[in-house]
C-alpha cells in the first residue's frame, strides 16, 4: 500500500527481444523497479532510454540487463490477440515466443514452427548461419574420405613425438656393454 502511495510499485512490462519486419520475438512479462520514481521510469521507457534491471516474470528470480532487449513496452501498450498475434504501435504483429535459453543470446534470432504447440505457433531460436558458414570455410575439403595412419604420425611437436636423432641413436647397440674383441 505504501509503495502505491509513494509511486514505488514495480512497473509491469512486456519484454521484446527482437523486432523483425512483421514479427515480434516476445520473451514475456517482466517488472521494472520504479526508482527513482515511477514517472521517471515511464518517461525513460517511452523514450527507449531505460537502462536498469529487468525482473523476468517467469519465477521472478531472473534479473537481466535492459540492454539485452530491443524493446521494453508498458503492459497497456501491447495487446495480445488470438492466433499468436499482438497489437502494438497501431499495427498487428505475429508473435514468436522466445525461450529462456535465448534471453541472454546477443545475436540474431530466427522464428521456427513450434513442434510442441503446433497450430501455427512460432518459437525463436538462435541464428547460427554465420557460425556454420565460418566452420565450412575452415573445414578440409576432403570430407567423406577416410585416411588411416600410424598412431601419433601427425604429431610432430618435439614434446609429443621423439626426435629423429634420438630414434637413430636408440637403434645403435650400446658399445659399453658389449664384449670387446681387442684381445682375440
Amino acid at each position: 500500500m505504501l509503495k502505491q502511495l509513494f509511486g514505488k510499485q514495480p512497473i509491469d512490462i512486456w519484454v521484446i527481444k527482437q523486432v523483425d519486419h512483421d514479427l515480434l520475438h516476445l520473451c514475456g512479462r517482466a517488472t521494472l523497479p520504479a526508482k527513482p520514481n515511477r514517472k521517471a521510469v515511464m518517461t525513460a521507457l517511452n523514450d527507449s532510454r531505460y537502462t536498469g534491471p529487468v525482473r523476468m516474470a517467469t519465477g521472478g528470480r531472473a534479473v537481466l540487463n535492459a540492454r539485452l532487449f530491443e524493446a521494453l513496452v508498458p503492459l497497456e501498450e501491447l495487446q495480445l490477440l488470438p492466433d499468436n498475434q499482438a497489437r502494438w504501435q497501431g499495427r498487428d504483429w505475429q508473435i514468436a515466443q522466445v525461450p529462456q535459453r535465448c534471453w541472454l543470446f546477443e545475436g540474431r534470432l530466427v522464428a521456427q514452427p513450434d513442434p510442441l504447440n503446433g497450430g501455427g505457433a512460432l518459437v525463436s531460436a538462435e541464428d547460427v548461419t554465420d557460425i556454420l558458414r565460418q566452420v565450412k570455410q575452415e573445414m578440409p575439403h576432403h570430407l567423406g574420405r577416410v585416411v588411416f595412419r600410424p598412431e601419433n604420425q601427425s604429431e610432430e611437436h618435439p614434446l609429443l613425438a621423439p626426435r629423429r636423432e634420438e630414434q637413430r641413436l636408440r637403434l645403435r647397440p650400446k658399445q659399453a656393454r658389449e664384449w670387446r674383441h681387442d684381445r682375440d
